[in-house]
């Protein structure tokens, strides 16, 4: 079996744009916001890089196809430059690709980076219809609420949940992340919420109300990766944020064939944490991992992560949720940035900027919102429909622990 990539990797240099409705900036303005700040943090120049890897997802709204986009907004030096899309998994695919063109000795240094510029649209959720010729014939009026709010009663009836008691843990998690929110300077959304504002907003698709959804984002986001001894060469040899295992699983066709998935988890996360698990040398999740960044496209899809990634026993997940081991002074802490939810959701940034918390973590640097001395964090993204998706998981920690 393949060993992985742990401990070959290191991000020197991470940036994020402010997320929110960015009227002000063109998709170009926010490379460069966040390509200015990673850059500034690596302590290296635009020349030194001789790698990149671009996220965009909704091509067609934004910069068009193709590298040409990234390469003339940072006046790369003639680089390669790979454009990448995997719904909302495409910022962790960009991370990917660059850890592994280092890790491969392809690269020296990698530039990973993601966009998205949703909100000039003017509409309110994601505005493509490109899902392939026969996912129209099959699906033809899915909606993301729609199919989430399924897994939400997939999930009530497979653990004997009752539907108030599933909802009351619902929004706790959509409180959770106001409250985080709050204290995260570049998140788009910064009000604190009350529970019972959560609980009484309008229904989207039952049992899913408004706050248990996330909305998009304009927002960049970018990491610079290389070898852990060119990272030593380039003085950063104190500070090395190793990738500890990079995963991917993506959905068959299982889930919506037959009967063997009920529809009451993401069968794609369980894979991949797996994996993820073995790559990073994990045996115990609960113990080892200081931090976790989700998915939380809806407040459902969190509380099924968590079972998913072996953080709660099955049926216990909205258990532990309203007994606050997933608050910012829990046992595992999870988006203490705000999430999706409230950080924000530029479909091709956001996997980039749940690395950048845990980056920010890991270095002590979160200011508000930092935590006590996290070691390990992981990274999830879920791209699709509970019944058909993509799954990415990265797992960071430091050089050598």
């Amino acid at each position: 079996m393949a060993k992985g990539i742990r401990d070959k990797v290191v991000i020197i240099g991470m940036g994020c744009s402010r997320f929110g409705e960015r009227w002000d900036c063109s998709a170009e303005d926010l490379l460069v916001e966040a390509f200015e700040e990673a850059t500034r943090d690596a302590g290296i120049d635009r020349d030194d890089i001789d790698g990149a890897w671009f996220g965009l997802c909704m091509e067609e709204q934004n910069l068009g196809k193709s590298g040409l986009a990234l390469s003339h907004s940072l006046r790369l030096p003639n680089i390669p430059v790979t454009r990448v899309e995997n719904l909302c998994a495409t910022g962790s695919e960009a991370l990917r690709g660059a850890a592994y063109a280092v890790a491969s000795g392809a690269t020296d240094i990698a530039l990973a980076i993601g966009v998205e510029k949703l909100k000039d649209t003017g509409y309110g959720g994601l505005p493509e219809r490109a899902k392939g010729t026969f996912n129209e014939l099959w699906q033809p009026s899915a909606t993301a609420p729609g199919s989430f709010a399924q897994l939400a009663s997939a999930y009530s009836a497979r653990h004997d949940v009752p539907m108030e008691q599933l909802k009351e843990a619902m929004a706790h998690i959509s409180w959770k992340s106001h409250e985080n929110g709050v204290k995260n300077p570049k998140a788009h959304l910064r009000r604190r919420l009350s529970k019972e504002g959560i609980t009484k907003a309008p229904m989207i698709a039952y049992p899913l109300g408004l706050f248990d959804c996330c909305g998009v984002s304009d927002g960049a986001a970018c990491a610079i990766v290389t070898t852990p001894e060119i990272a030593k060469k380039l003085g950063r040899a104190n500070s090395q944020i190793a990738v500890k295992a990079a995963q991917v699983a993506v959905s068959n066709g299982m889930e919506m064939a037959h009967g063997s998935w009920d529809g009451s988890y993401a069968h794609t996360t369980r894979i991949a944490a797996e994996r993820a698990y073995r790559e990073a040398g994990i045996e115990d999740p609960v113990a080892e991992i200081d931090m976790v960044e989700v998915h939380d496209c809806f407040s459902i899809t969190e509380l099924v992560t968590m079972e998913d990634l072996g953080l709660s026993r099955p049926g216990q997940g909205w258990q532990d949720v309203l007994a606050g081991k997933f608050d910012a002074d829990g046992t595992v802490p999870c988006n203490i940035d705000g999430g999706l939810k409230c950080f924000g959701h530029p479909i091709g940034a956001s996997g980039l900027r749940m690395v950048y918390e845990a980056y920010l973590q890991l270095n002590g640097r979160a200011d508000d919102r930092q935590l006590a001395q996290p070691r390990l964090a992981l990274t999830h993204n879920l791209g699709g429909f509970p019944n058909s998706n993509i799954c990415s998981i990265t797992v960071l920690g430091f050089l050598g622990d």
